[in-house]
């Protein structure tokens, strides 16, 4: 019987992670290269920089970020999460990202809750989202699960794109 369990990563689960998407970014027509490089003109490089064992770890490992993966049987990684500090009240929902084979069976909503209800453990008021204007799945799924539209803005990008986002809030207690 398989089971699907969330969980904050350890540094071997990041490892895993960065192993398993640099993999997937190999195959130039994989949902997730065309999701996040194509979709955004992101320079390969600058992706495969981002997603780098060292990269991520060092996130980790210096409380830049947390990462919250989606496990079947505590071995194969289904998706993951990550938040980033903004400071003690507020953190931002970086990215939610369900790999393909396993989208549609509400492991993006297991991420999701897991991430709040440590956030809220953590006495953080606030979590931002920002999800492309055109992102239409990706803002209805936040909006369908509390987050409230905030404010459209443009993001000068380090690649030098001008990327049009929509900021979303999730209010974890009354400010």
């Amino acid at each position: 019987m398989e089971t699907t369990t969330v969980s904050k990563a350890t540094e071997k689960g990041i490892k895993a992670l960065s192993r398993k998407i640099e993999k997937l970014l190999e195959d130039k027509n994989d949902k997730l290269y065309q999701d996040n490089v194509v979709k955004f003109g992101i320079p390969e490089e600058y992706v495969k920089k981002a997603f780098s064992e060292e990269v991520l770890v060092e996130a980790a490992r210096l409380g830049k970020a947390t990462f919250y993966l989606a496990l079947k049987n505590r071995h194969d990684i289904l998706g993951f999460a990550q938040v980033v500090g903004h400071d003690s009240a507020t953190v931002e929902l970086d990215r939610i990202v369900v790999f393909l084979e396993y989208e549609r069976r509400g492991i993006g909503t297991e991420l999701l809750k897991r991430a709040i209800a440590d956030q809220k453990k953590e006495w953080v008021r606030t979590i931002i989202v920002k999800a492309g204007r055109d992102e239409v799945h990706a803002r209805a799924f936040y909006e369908k699960n509390g987050f409230k539209r905030l404010k459209e803005e443009t993001l000068k990008s380090p690649w030098g794109k001008n990327i049009p986002l929509v900021v979303y809030r999730f209010q974890l207690t009354p400010t």
